[in-house]
């Protein structure tokens, strides 16, 4: 098995297992994204004469071949290949022989790995979004079916004013929708070609053509200069991250209020037995377990946030290993918003709330009273504000 950057001497073993750590499982996902953006790259040095119309052709027909392969689960990235780069590399090699290695003229690693990454951030960044608004859509059926059910709004934990079940299940949806546009706008960052910035400073001697590989790969512009591709990374991730974490806070408190509202001292809402659990030790316990995982999972997004930020916060210009680092907190903030994001519609839709056992303290009204006062009297806020407060007095 030959690594890209091997050089015929022996590597201590204990270094392949720390520097590969986990990252051959995790570019697992890559492998077809990084097919893809070869296969762009392939046709663009044919399209510039660094590549023989034989040598594609036979490039072209064994990508897709290993891509298929690998969908199908016939072959996984293993630690000896160390990445899907070297993996796709030597198999390809395998199949066609020098043309194989051709492929690699004008790209490394760096800009090769960055461009299977973006393009898997946009299907990532777009699935995220697809899933908010599914979430969105349950809340407003909520609304429509059991709106007109009374509830008490609250500030600082204590009634404060009258609300609906409508008024509360819009406004969680209004603000998931808000999320799904943040997500839509980190395809400003991730909608950028790295490919021919090689490892950080293009390509001497050869004329590669990175607008080709931009147009075949639907990026929306080529970074320019070719020294800022480095730079730049951590910063979509960490973006898209940025907006996970509100999108699971804005998930996290609509839970919050429905654990609340689930105790027995509130019974505003029933759930539903499908989406609960049970008590090893207490049989009459149904466990909001889904519930309380959504309200926690928030800190997952914004940990995985801090990490990214903590990586790259202090790394001077140009390539460094660490950046490897920042595929496991990525990963595991999209993972856990996604399975968030799967679940929370169902479970949304099967929420009954219980009318009977909701209690309005009466002044809740008080705001009401006062602004009656205003229209109908014509008296000052302020005025009105001290009438209702010394009447509320009086009657206590």
């Amino acid at each position: 098995m030959t690594r890209l950057w091997d050089k015929g001497s022996p590597l201590d073993s204990r270094v392949l297992e720390f520097t590969a750590g986990d990252d051959y499982l995790l570019d697992n996902r890559l492998v077809g994204y990084d097919i893809e953006a070869s296969l762009a790259h392939a046709e663009m040095l044919a399209q510039q004469s660094l590549l023989s119309p034989q040598d594609l052709d036979s490039i072209r027909e064994a990508l897709t071949a290993i891509g298929e392969e690998h969908a199908r689960g016939l072959w996984q990235v293993a630690l000896e290949q160390e990445d899907c780069q070297t993996a796709i590399e030597n198999l390809l090699t395998a199949r066609v022989g020098a043309a194989g290695g051709r492929l690699h003229a004008g790209r490394s690693r760096n800009d090769q790995v960055l461009a299977a990454l973006r393009l898997y951030l946009r299907d990532a960044a777009s699935d995220l979004g697809q899933g908010a608004i599914a979430v969105a859509a349950a809340l407003d059926a909520l609304a429509a079916q059991q709106g007109a059910v009374v509830l008490p709004g609250y500030t600082h934990m204590q009634q404060a004013m009258p609300s609906t079940v409508a008024l509360w299940a819009q406004g969680f949806a209004a603000e998931i929708r808000d999320d799904a546009e943040g997500l839509a706008l980190t395809q400003r960052r991730i909608g950028k070609n790295p490919l021919g910035s090689a490892a950080g400073y293009g390509t001497p001697n050869l004329d590669l053509d990175r607008e080709a590989t931009r147009k075949r790969l639907g990026f929306a512009v080529t970074q320019e200069p070719v020294t800022a591709v480095q730079l730049s990374r951590g910063k979509a991730e960490a973006q898209l991250l940025f907006e996970i974490t509100l999108l699971t806070q804005d998930m996290g408190r609509l839970a919050a209020d429905l654990l609340l509202f689930y105790t027995q001292e509130f019974g505003y809402v029933a759930l539903p037995a499908a989406f609960t659990t049970g008590s090893s030790i207490m049989p009459q316990k149904r466990n909001p377990d889904v519930f309380e995982l959504v309200r926690g999972r928030a800190a997952v997004a914004q940990a995985a946030l801090n990490e990214v930020l903590a990586i790259t916060q202090k790394l001077t210009s140009g390539y460094h290993r660490d950046l490897q680092l920042i595929k496991p907190p990525l990963f595991r903030g999209i993972d856990s918003c996604l399975q968030t994001l799967a679940i929370l519609p169902g479970a949304i839709s099967g929420v009954s709330f219980r009318p009977q056992n909701i209690r309005l303290d009466p002044g809740i009204h008080a705001a009401a009273a006062a602004n009656a006062l205003v229209a109908n009297e014509g008296i000052p806020f302020r005025e009105a504000y001290v009438r209702v407060a010394s009447k509320i007095k009086d009657s206590e």
